[in-house]
């Protein structure tokens, strides 16, 4: 079985030593480093080679957030992930547009941080549910108070696209969505990268958004 190899970034050793032990219990997991501040962290990478890297975003010298923004654009192929204390909607917000691929808060479940790790390492977006609600909530607020418009169309989507799309924004899986429709996960996927494209789209938040922009989804 191959092991998803994670590098934990925390100034805190208690901290990274609470997490290592949740996630030494899961056997496709593998923490293969640890880092106090960005320094370490890109000195490990070196020589270490993760496929994600959970990140506090409180450090000393570069937030988490800008070492998310680097590694996005420095090693595309590493997924990063918030762990935080801090679910104020402008470090959401922040992280997300450095290309953070989740955000969790730090009350967060064993279950829950091993789902997102998951997840992300499948290709996907995971946020954690009161994360979601926050990003929704301010979404709706601009919306109400006419700070964001939405030009696109959804004219340009296939019958299984907006079926798809609504599917989503509902918070369906790639799986789930793939077990409903009896379509292959893969399939989905296509959709779903199709969809982003012809509505010029970066990320599964800014899917719901348009859904419920263009009232596909009923809130």
């Amino acid at each position: 079985m191959e092991k998803i190899k994670i590098i934990l970034v925390d100034d805190h050793q208690i901290v990274r030593d609470g997490i290592k032990a949740l996630l030494t219990e899961i056997p496709d997991l593998d923490v293969i480093g640890e880092a106090s501040d960005a320094n370490e962290l890109f000195k490990e990478l070196l020589i270490l080679k993760p496929d994600i890297i959970i990140l506090d975003i409180s450090l000393p010298g570069i937030s988490g957030i800008e070492i998310s923004r680097k590694l996005t654009l420095e090693h595309p192929e590493i997924k990063t992930m918030i762990l935080s204390m801090y679910t104020n909607e402008d470090f959401i917000f922040n992280a997300i547009k450095a290309g953070a691929k989740g955000y969790l808060p730090k009350n967060t479940t064993q279950k829950e941080i091993v789902d997102a790790i998951h997840a992300i390492c499948k290709g996907e977006e995971y946020f954690s549910e009161s994360i979601s609600n926050i990003i929704l909530k301010s979404y709706i607020k601009k919306v109400k108070t006419g700070d964001e418009a939405d030009e696109k169309t959804q004219a340009s989507l296939s019958k299984r696209e907006l079926e798809i799309l609504k599917l989503f924004a509902e918070g369906m899986s790639n799986q789930q969505i793939a077990d409903k429709l009896f379509i292959s996960i893969r399939t989905v996927e296509s959709h779903k990268n199709h969809i982003m494209q012809k509505l010029e789209l970066d990320t599964t938040v800014d899917l719901i958004k348009f859904a419920i922009k263009n009232k596909i989804i009923e809130l």
